[in-house]
């Protein structure tokens, strides 16, 4: 179990990071150790957007250029992979064509119209979330960060449970798609809204609700858009699970800045 949970951890953060992290195995086994890992992938990636931004708005930057600091973490320790993820999802979500075609779309290199619009209007969002939390003062900025890395994260935790297939038999939806039984991401689910409640409850009485409500709005946001692309496509790809991790982020973000001082 102990090497299992070694190999699940390279595996999350060999997948879902371009950290220095080298994949040793490449089954479904592993798949569903990493997919149960990836919260704390997402906390690593979160540590540091926090930490970038935190930094520049101490020494003086300002929370809009905080802000975007943060934002370009998560794009740079991911290649934009996440991002082109969501993009290639618009495309064929917004292509109204039939499954087969959209996944193809999907498959193409550049990006169509709806792709790009969504990525202005998703990193506009992100921007604008965490300026208004740096804003309140950077304890609150770098800590939506790290909720946001986390709670992106578990979705892809929610997203891999068993009973949401695959839509192509190849690929990196297809290695991690229904690997996660359904009570095992569950609790990943509780524990992690949990720990990001208790962490919330640090800064100041209602921390604790707006945090947690944060993550399960986040979760509720990537559902959505999890079961109309199964709907849509027969199942799940790499794209979707893109997707559904910047949904969850943003809509992260976007929960904490409602309710603030």
């Amino acid at each position: 179990m102990t090497s299992l949970n070694s190999h699940g951890i390279r595996f999350a953060f060999g997948t879902l990071t371009v950290l220095p992290v080298r994949v040793t195995r490449w089954d479904r086994e592993t798949a569903r150790s990493g997919m149960l890992h990836a919260p704390l992938a997402g906390l690593v990636v979160g540590l540091l957007a926090g930490a970038l931004g935190s930094l520049s708005l101490l020494a003086g930057s300002g929370p809009l250029l905080a802000a975007v600091a943060s934002v370009a973490v998560p794009a740079a320790l991911t290649r934009g992979l996440h991002l082109d993820g969501l993009a290639d999802t618009a495309d064929g979500l917004g292509s109204g064509k039939p499954a087969e075609d959209a996944l193809r779309i999907m498959k193409q290199s550049d990006i169509g119209p709806f792709g790009v619009i969504t990525l202005l209007l998703v990193l506009l969002a992100q921007v604008a979330a965490l300026f208004e939390l740096y804003g309140e003062g950077w304890a609150h900025g770098a800590l939506g960060a790290v909720v946001a890395g986390v709670a992106a994260r578990l979705a892809l935790t929610l997203a891999s449970r068993q009973g949401v297939p695959a839509a192509r038999p190849e690929g990196l939806g297809a290695v991690v798609a229904s690997t996660v039984p359904g009570g095992r991401a569950l609790l990943a689910a509780v524990v992690t809204v949990a720990l990001c409640a208790a962490a919330g409850a640090l800064l100041g009485p209602y921390g604790a609700l707006r945090h947690a409500l944060a993550v399960l709005g986040a979760l509720a946001a990537a559902e959505l858009l999890l079961r109309h692309c199964v709907r849509r496509f027969g199942g799940v790809t790499g794209d979707v699970f893109g997707g559904a991790e910047e949904t969850a982020a943003t809509a992260a973000l976007v929960a904490l800045t409602f309710g603030g001082v």
